[in-house]
């Protein structure tokens, strides 16, 4: 059984200077710690591979191929925008909400329910530490999933990506800012189930309606209205109005709610959640269950 990254083995090498030694200064370096061992943990359960990592790129083929004729529109230069250039930043949005929200919703409440939480509760790794630990794996996991989306959409399906840094600077932050909220929603919501064995089934289908509601496997602007508002309410119809920002011609702004992009709206939006789950976190994260 893979060890929790601690203070020990690191007394006796040198005095550490006072700062370094300090309580901020130790949290932050086991929370960097715990990001490598979250990663790795994250990477050998064959299940969550598939269903958080893999998925959008499973599913960005499957759209791409079985619309494959379809025509999504054109560019102003006469430019057919095909499947996988339409889809592709709806999968990219969904890719940050599976690293964050669903998969950490998961792992928490697993390691609530087999002891894990408990154990390291009696361990001197501090609950920032773990936080940091859980935030990082979900960032770095994003970051690879967002690669391997990109590669795939740019070499197999020939969609051409944006030439423009700024449009990669939107990028940059629209997808950090929403993995960030995710993973913060995804530590609030791991209270929610009542043991390790429901998470998957309390979990997945939260997820799975925000993707049909938010545009992700439905064109966004064929939903009805009362639906779009309700779709508005929550943070993935933001981050996949804002990678359709990105990556997809300006000629498509007009499917979008108001026809307008609207980025000021979705860092808004997206900041009103990183706060919300930030709260919910502080008052409801418990390393064990208040009934256990």
């Amino acid at each position: 059984m893979a060890t929790h990254p601690t203070a020990t083995g690191e007394a006796g090498a040198r005095p550490a200077s006072p700062a370094l030694g300090s309580p901020i200064a130790r949290a932050l370096r086991l929370g960097l710690l715990r990001i490598g061992y979250e990663v790795r943990a994250y990477f050998r359960q064959g299940d969550t591979v598939f269903f958080t990592f893999l998925f959008p790129v499973v599913m960005l083929t499957i759209f791409s191929v079985s619309f494959s004729e379809a025509s999504f529109g054109q560019t102003a230069d006469g430019e057919e925008i095909t499947a996988a250039w339409f889809f592709l930043p709806a999968m990219l949005a969904a890719g940050v909400l599976l690293s964050g929200l669903q998969n950490l919703a998961i792992d928490i409440a697993v390691e609530k329910s087999n002891g894990t939480l408990k154990r390291l509760a009696g361990s001197p790794l501090p609950v920032v530490s773990y936080f940091i630990g859980k935030i990082g794996q979900s960032v770095v996991t994003g970051v690879l999933q967002a690669v391997v989306l990109l590669l795939l959409a740019f070499t197999v399906f020939q969609v051409p990506l944006p030439e423009e840094p700024a449009r990669w600077g939107d990028f940059a932050w629209i997808f950090l800012l929403g993995v960030i909220t995710s993973a913060i929603l995804g530590i609030a919501l791991s209270a929610v189930p009542r043991s390790g064995a429901s998470a998957t089934a309390v979990v997945i289908p939260i997820t799975l309606v925000l993707q049909f509601i938010s545009g992700v496997y439905l064109r966004f602007s064929d939903l009805p209205d009362w639906l779009q508002s309700v779709a508005s309410i929550f943070p993935l119809k933001w981050m996949a109005q804002g990678m359709r920002s990105v990556f997809l011609p300006d000629e498509l702004v007009v499917l979008e709610q108001n026809e307008s992009w609207d980025q000021p709206g979705i860092a808004l939006a997206l900041a009103v959640w990183l706060v919300a789950g930030l709260v919910l976190t502080r008052l409801t994260f418990r390393w064990i269950r208040r009934d256990s």
